[in-house]
């Protein structure tokens, strides 16, 4: 069955790396998967090669299927928004291109409201110290990356000297400060 008549909905973000968002999100209750993939530019059928040389208009996003009973977009949102930094333009911590940008791309008029309503109270109450540059855009449509980008910290875990020095800390940061939205261990 699909997850669609499961009553599952959609999500789809990118702020850095997705290799990193693919991480945190699987960890948390109420998420169904997560799909690593591109979007928010022109060119059809992206590769990975072509993505990251800043040309296609693509970013390095995540397609999140969840459970809106047990996790809500916004709950969703705020995670996003405080596991990477949505205050820089085109750049998470070294990577950096366009393809790395922060951005929401909502499914539909209701998640656009619920981001940009987000954006505006985390930049009314002074959270980053800065103005975010997160565009909220529509998505038109998502293109899964190659399967070697799928749950690539899953697969790979410490033994990637990115996964160590730059996943599994932001990993451990989520967990401290979302204990309470992770799985259940089985």
């Amino acid at each position: 069955m699909a997850s669609a008549d499961r009553g599952f909905e959609v999500a789809t973000v990118g702020g850095g790396c997705f290799w990193c968002l693919d991480a945190m999100f699987c960890e948390l209750r109420g998420v169904d998967g997560v799909v690593s993939g591109y979007a928010g530019g022109t060119a059809p059928d992206p590769t990975y090669k072509e993505v990251c040389s800043g040309r296609t208009g693509h970013a390095e996003v995540v397609q999140i299927t969840f459970d809106p009973r047990l996790i809500s977009y916004g709950e969703l949102l705020e995670v996003f928004f405080a596991t990477h930094d949505p205050t820089t333009r085109d750049r998470q911590g070294a990577d950096v291109g366009t393809q790395y940008r922060s951005i929401v791309l909502a499914q539909d008029d209701h998640q656009r409201e619920v981001a940009r309503r987000l954006v505006v109270a985390l930049n009314e109450a002074d959270t980053f110290g800065a103005p975010i540059v997160t565009q909220i855009e529509t998505l038109e449509r998502f293109y899964p990356a190659e399967a070697d980008h799928q749950e690539f910290y899953a697969r790979t875990g410490d033994g990637h000297p990115y996964c160590r020095s730059v996943i599994s800390p932001k990993v451990a940061k989520m967990r401290r400060r979302f204990a309470a939205r992770l799985r259940q261990p089985s």
